[in-house]
């Protein structure tokens, strides 16, 4: 397992993803100050943005539908605890976005090769 969210798990038999780009922010406001550098005070977490992807060509590994069963998550509007590999909870991310590009078509319109990207945000 690579990682899982809610009950879907990233694996050989789903949809194994080759990178995980993750992004966090930090919220400061800053206020001007006569004679001295902006006074700053911070605000508390921000943004976190974790973006997966990857590739499935189901003749080797991964699932046809695995996709489609994130997109009927998504579709849900839920927001879902994301695992590492280990077991450790990230946090509670909402699907936000899915991007499919799928090409090496059989002849009955099949594709053997289907990359993707899913973004996901934080909730608390």
């Amino acid at each position: 397992m690579l990682a899982a969210i809610g009950m879907f798990v990233f694996e050989t038999d789903s949809a194994l993803f080759d990178r995980l780009r993750r992004s966090r922010d930090w919220r400061h406001d800053r206020s001007d100050r006569f004679g001295a550098r902006p006074a700053s005070q911070f605000l508390g977490p921000g943004e976190d943005r974790i973006s997966i992807t990857g590739t499935l060509v189901p003749e080797l590994v991964g699932d046809y539908f695995a996709i489609e069963t994130l997109a009927r998550m998504a579709d849900e509007g839920e927001a879902w605890p994301l695992a590492d590999g280990l077991g450790n909870v990230i946090g509670t991310y909402t699907i936000e976005r899915i991007d499919e590009e799928k090409d090496n078509f059989t002849e009955e319109g099949i594709a053997r090769r289907n990359a993707f990207s899913i973004e996901l945000a934080r909730v608390d």
